[in-house]
Parts: structure tokens; C-alpha cells; sequence
């Protein structure tokens, strides 16, 4: 299985609910967050004739007690203090009433006045009890308040356990929230409790629903038919293999190459035609696209559709038949493009290889697999030269690729993380990168032009506001980025990133520029895709994993067997359409819930290294302190009140702190020492402290 590593779905950004704009809010040495303004804003009189400003929207609370609410009429996000939440909790439907705008700072503040909807009905945690009463503890950042539990409502519950508490009644300004205990996740130490703790929190559950479960189980039964085959190209004798990493079970894509009498390549992607399994309304297609994608929490998989199917029969496993979706492309030696073809098809892989076995053979000349596979040697051989090219190609376009270190984290079997190390993108990964981008560009502008409802993938340029904080970085390095939002090309970023290539402040650069990107999303508009430079592109190559790629293919196939008509066109609008909201909606929930369990892990590695000296770069500014990451890809925050030393302003535009007496200067990519001094694996928190400052000294 190929990993879309273009996707854009990776900016990391500072959460608005760290901390409130011109940091007005500052952590003490309590970690607590006191406000500037407070006694001001208590001395001032209210004027009695001030006309109410009130206003609706949804709650985003801090773990910290302090919160925002999205309202439709107001830009900014208002913020809302502990004080003044009325009982409501995260997720709520509020009314509020704003502070008048004299008492302003930089953006607007309110009161909660009203809970108009509840939108949480249960909350997942940690048990815990005395002999009469008990509570449960949120796993989401999001909820403070601890959830009461009368001990008739424990239903078996034990001290530790992992629970889902369902509410019973709401917290008000006096009272705190109470519950029932409605299932035991898992019990108290057991390995993957955690992660299954997170991923129910978001919502997602292994387990399918019955009626979906006995679909897949009988079409795992039916298998491949020799009716199925009758009206497919038959591939079953070609050199057609799959490449994936060690741990796949699902294999949606495989390849092929042969070379031509005229010199070309004819390069061959064959996709799972899951479509053929998955009918459209069905029990399994309605919880496919309520999932809208599998999640990948390092050692624990989500999946999209039922393991009959994900791992079974639509799995492109080895020397056994399977119905595929096939694009050829015919390309020049230099890797143009002349022609192509999309068809239905049935293949039989030949072989199962791993990254790691065909990077070794591509980069060392190394060949450890055995007589068995050595007639693709040449095959590969091969595909490497022209996925070469292909990259060579992607980047004069000026493709941005983000060539960020990306962190492997192994668990043992009781769930412990034993190590955490930067994860290798070797020569065959960025081969099968490359046939998957062809693969899904080339799709896109098929059926673009056949004028067909469609499901596009799309990054939209920089925001102006982002692209200018971006040019003020920059120049901190010397470097300069030309253009506007209007007038900007992917190519002034891509050339960013290559000045900055193998320089200390290369990873620096490359994250801030990154979280300068919009995200990507999906579309039934075609608006392109701006960090790829294409005018044209989906997400064709995983149908196992993504609802989009699904939905895709069944628009190929109705084309296919009854070409273009005004039936088609109205039916699969609505549907593509509400599969690109809901796929969207989806995707961004799952990097949520996988970004979160990685951040618990690196915590939870990091508290069996309290104490120890780390060297790091600094990765992050912010008034509350700097952000240090360290060569493994652990990231962990230096507080400003550790620097006793001197009180250090924060500059925004320059992203540093700089003393006020001393002129000590931390700014983005200094290397510095750290540290490691204290760790909070519930909130995957790590607080590091500069040597200079460390009560270690000495210990290195």
C-alpha cells in the first residue's frame, strides 16, 4: 500500500487554544495561565445603557478551563474565559454575550449566557473510585472536568480501566457533570489500552456494524468468479508485482513495466477493484463513507472496510486472481507522456515485495530474496530509471516536495515504546510515490475532460495574511520569496526549500514554510493542486483506505460500461459531492487522532529519559517559550519561566525572544542543549530545560 505523501495534510500549526492572540495569556510557574488585562478589566465600569451584543456558536474549550466559540457572524474565534463557561463543555452550541468592544484587546472576548444544544452525549476516559462515589478522567484534551459516578452506575468498572461514561446530567456553574459507566474499553494495563482509549474518543471503532460484517464475509465467499473475468482484460501472465512495507496486509496497488519496440515504457497501475465488492448504498458502502478512511495509529489500524475485504479478497495478494482497475501509460524515455488507457482488468501478482528488500537492491546492488524473484531484477531496475525521470520531471514543474523527517515509532507487545527513530524514505518508496502520482494525475485529467461530475483533490495557493508572516521569516535566513498570492508559483517555494537543503535550518525552514500551506481537500471542482503543480489531480491508487478513491472508481466504471449521460451526470454530482465533504470532514479527524497518539508515545519514551542530555534545534517561538526539537523527531517545550535569567520579549515577526538586559537571542534553528525535566504522557507533553538552566548540570 502507497502512502500519499502529497497530500498537505500534515501542517503542523500552533492550536489556537495554546494561547489567546498578543499574548495576553502567560503560563506561571504553577502551569496555570493568568491574564494581563484581569484587575484592569475588573476596575473599569460597565456602562449601564451599552447595547448587548449576542451571538450563537460551537465551544472549543482548553484543557486549561479557557475556550473559543466559531460564530458565522464574527471573523475571529472569541475567546472565552474559564470563568464565564456557564456549564457548558466542549462542543456545545452557546449562546454568548461579547464584552464591549472598548474593553477589547486585540480580538473579541465574551461570556457564555446560554447552552443551546448539548453535542456531547458521552465522554471517554479513566476509571477511577472510592468505596462510594468514582469518577472518570477525559482522555480528550478538550474536557477538564472530571465526569462523577454514583456507584450504582460503575456496571463493572475497576480503577484504571479505560471507560466511555454516558452523561446523565449536565454541569452548570455549580455542579459537576455526572454519568454512567456505559462500556469498558479495556481493563486497567492492558497493552494498547491507550490507543484504543484515543481512538473511541474521536469516535472510531474496529469493530463493523453486523449487517456490513455478513455483507463482506459473503463477498469474501464469492471471491472471483469466472463471470467477473469474461469482459476484463486478462493480465494474469504478466510480470505484475506489489511493493509495500514489512507490516501491509492490505495491498490496493500493484505494478508493471515492459519496454516497447520503439524504446517507450509502458508503465502498468493496477488498482483494486473494490467497487465490485463494495455496492453502492449498501450496508458496507454506507459505513465505508461514515468512516470516509482508514486510521493508522502506529501499531493499531481503523480500517475503512472489513478485514474480508481490506485483507482478503481485495487485497492484490500474491498468485491469486483479483479484479483490478488498470491504467497503462506509454512514456518517452525522459518520462513524457503519449498515451495512456484505463480499463478493467484481472491480474494475478507474482510477487509481494517489501521497500526495504528493493531499496537495498536499487540503491547497494544487493539481492537477498532468492532465485524465486530474480527475473524481476530487470523489471525493477527499470522502473527506477524512469521513476528517476519522473521526479526530475515533477520538480522543473516546481513540485514542492517536503522532505520532512517523519518519525517511526516501535511498541513492544505490552504496548511500550522501545525505540523512536527518523523512518527511512528510501529509492523504492519514491519509486511507487512517483507511479501513484502519475497514476492519480493522469485519471484526473481524463476525466476532467470528458466533462463528467468528478472527485478532484485540491491545495489551494497561500493564504496573503500566511504568505506574508512567511516572507518576514524568511528573511531572518537572508532568504527572499518573491511573488503574491495572485502572481506566486510552486517553484519559488520548491527553490526555498533547495537553498536550504542539507543546512542546519533546513527542517526549520521546511515546517515553517509547510505550515504556511493550505491543506488539502477534497472537490467536485477541479481548482488544482498547488504544492504539486498540477492542474489536474485525485486520489485514484486506494480505494481499500480512502472513500474518495472508492467513489472514483465507480464514476470510471459507469463510464465505461454506458459511457456519458444525463442520468450519470445528476447521480453521481450529489454523491461525489457529499462523499468530498464527508471525506474531508474524515481525513482531517483521523491525522488529528493519529497525531495525538504520536504524541503520546514520544511522551511516554521520553519519561524513561527524565534527566539525560539531548542536543536539539529550536523548532518553535511562542510567548509562552521555545519549542525544541531533537534529532529523533521528539518535540518537546522549553518554558519561558525557566529562563531565569532575564525576562525575554517575544517577536512575532522575527520568531525569537530576545532579553531585555542581557540581549540573549533564541530564534529558530539554533542548536541548542536541553535537558529533559519533566513529562505528562496523558497530554503527550514533554518539558525540556536549556542546560544552562538545567538542575542536571553536570550529569552529561
Amino acid at each position: 500500500m502507497a502512502r500519499e505523501r502529497f497530500s498537505f495534510d500534515d501542517t503542523i500549526e500552533f492550536d489556537k487554544d495554546e494561547l489567546k492572540p498578543n499574548n495576553d495569556i502567560h503560563a506561571n510557574h504553577t502551569g496555570k495561565f493568568t491574564f494581563d488585562d484581569e484587575v484592569k478589566e475588573k476596575k473599569v465600569a460597565k456602562p449601564k445603557k451599552k447595547k448587548r451584543h449576542t451571538y450563537t456558536g460551537i465551544l472549543s474549550k482548553h484543557r486549561k478551563g479557557f475556550g473559543f466559540v466559531a460564530c458565522d457572524d464574527i471573523e475571529d474565534d472569541v475567546f472565552i474565559a474559564a470563568g464565564s463557561m456557564h456549564g457548558a463543555m466542549n462542543g456545545d452550541e452557546v449562546e454568548i454575550d461579547l464584552i464591549p468592544e472598548y474593553l477589547w484587546r486585540d480580538s473579541p472576548e465574551a461570556i457564555i449566557t446560554k447552552v443551546l444544544h448539548r453535542n456531547t452525549t458521552e465522554v471517554v476516559g479513566t476509571f477511577d473510585k472510592s468505596k462510594k462515589f468514582g469518577f472518570v478522567i477525559p482522555e480528550s484534551k478538550k474536557q477538564k472536568e472530571d465526569i462523577f459516578i454514583r456507584k450504582k452506575d460503575f456496571s463493572g468498572a475497576k480503577k484504571g480501566d479505560r471507560v466511555v461514561v454516558q452523561i446523565t446530567r449536565y454541569p452548570d456553574q455549580h455542579n459537576s457533570a455526572e454519568g454512567r459507566i456505559s462500556e469498558i474499553i479495556s481493563r486497567a494495563g492492558q497493552p494498547g489500552g491507550d490507543i484504543k482509549a484515543i481512538a473511541r474518543t474521536y469516535d472510531m471503532r474496529e469493530t463493523f456494524p453486523s449487517r456490513a460484517n455478513a455483507e463482506a464475509k459473503a463477498m469474501k465467499r464469492q471471491g472471483v468468479r469466472q463471470e467477473d473475468i469474461q469482459t476484463r482484460k486478462d493480465l494474469r501472465g504478466k510480470h505484475i508485482f506489489t511493493i509495500d512495507g514489512a507490516d501491509s496486509k492490505d495491498f490496493d496497488d500493484a505494478v508493471s513495466l515492459d519496454i516497447l519496440p520503439n524504446g517507450n515504457y509502458m508503465l502498468g497501475v493496477h488498482i483494486a477493484d473494490v467497487s465490485h465488492y463494495v455496492k453502492e448504498d449498501g450496508p458496507l458502502d454506507k459505513e465505508a463513507l461514515k468512516r470516509g478512511t482508514s486510521v493508522y495509529l502506529l501499531n493499531q489500524v481503523i480500517p475503512m472496510l472489513p478485514k474480508a475485504l481490506s485483507n482478503d479478497i481485495c487485497s492484490l495478494n500474491p498468485y491469486e486472481d483479483r479484479l483490478t482497475l488498470s491504467v497503462d501509460m506509454e512514456l518517452t524515455p525522459e518520462g513524457t507522456m503519449v498515451n495512456h488507457e484505463i480499463y478493467e482488468s484481472v491480474i494475478r501478482s507474482a510477487a509481494r515485495f517489501v521497500y526495504d528488500d528493493v531499496s537495498d537492491l536499487l540503491e547497494d546492488g544487493k539481492w537477498q530474496l532468492g532465485k524465486k524473484y530474480e527475473p524481476f531484477q530487470d523489471d525493477l531496475h527499470a522502473m527506477h530509471k524512469l521513476a528517476v525521470k519522473l521526479e526530475e520531471k515533477r520538480r522543473e514543474r516546481g513540485s514542492i516536495d517536503f522532505d520532512l523527517d517523519e518519525s517511526e515509532i516501535r511498541l513492544n507487545d505490552k504496548g511500550i515504546p522501545v525505540s523512536v527513530e527518523i523512518a527511512q524514505r528510501r529509492s523504492a518508496n519514491k519509486m511507487i510515490e512517483e507511479f501513484m502520482l502519475l497514476a492519480n494525475e493522469t485519471v484526473a485529467e481524463h476525466f476532467y475532460w470528458m466533462e463528467v461530475p468528478f472527485l478532484y483533490r485540491v491545495h489551494e495557493k497561500p493564504e496573503t495574511e500566511k504568505l506574508e508572516k512567511l516572507k518576514i521569516f524568511l528573511r531572518s535566513f537572508g532568504i527572499m520569496l518573491r511573488g503574491n498570492r495572485s502572481s506566486i508559483h510552486p517553484r519559488a517555494i520548491s527553490s526555498i526549500l533547495e537553498q536550504v537543503k542539507g543546512k542546519t535550518c533546513e527542517n526549520v525552514v521546511s515546517s515553517v514554510t509547510l505550515r504556511s500551506m493550505q491543506k488539502a481537500y477534497y472537490s467536485t471542482s477541479c481548482e488544482g493542486h498547488f504544492g504539486l503543480a498540477l492542474k489536474y489531480y485525485c486520489h485514484f491508487t486506494s480505494p481499500i483506505r480512502r472513500y474518495p478513491d472508492l467513489m472514483i472508481h465507480r464514476i470510471i466504471k459507469e463510464v465505461l460500461h454506458h459511457g456519458v449521460d444525463g442520468k450519470l451526470t445528476k447521480h453521481f454530482a450529489k454523491a461525489a459531492a457529499e462523499a468530498a465533504d464527508i471525506s474531508s470532514a474524515a481525513e482531517r479527524k483521523a491525522i488529528e487522532a493519529e497525531r495525538e497518539v504520536e504524541k503520546m508515545k514520544k511522551a511516554e519514551y521520553m519519561s524513561y529519559h527524565i534527566g539525560e542530555v539531548f542536543d536539539g534545534i529550536i523548532s518553535g517561538v511562542t510567548g509562552f517559550g521555545l519549542y525544541v526539537q531533537l534529532e529523533n523527531t521528539v518535540e518537546g517545550l522549553v518554558r519561558i519561566d525557566s529562563l531565569y535569567d532575564d525576562y525575554y520579549d517575544y517577536d512575532a515577526e522575527q520568531y525569537l525572544l530576545k532579553g531585555r538586559r542581557n540581549g540573549k537571542v533564541y530564534k529558530l534553528g539554533d542548536t541548542v542543549r536541553i535537558f529533559v525535566d519533566n513529562v505528562n504522557t496523558d497530554r503527550g507533553e514533554i518539558d525540556f530545560l536549556l542546560a544552562d538552566f538545567s538542575p542536571y548540570q553536570g550529569q552529561d
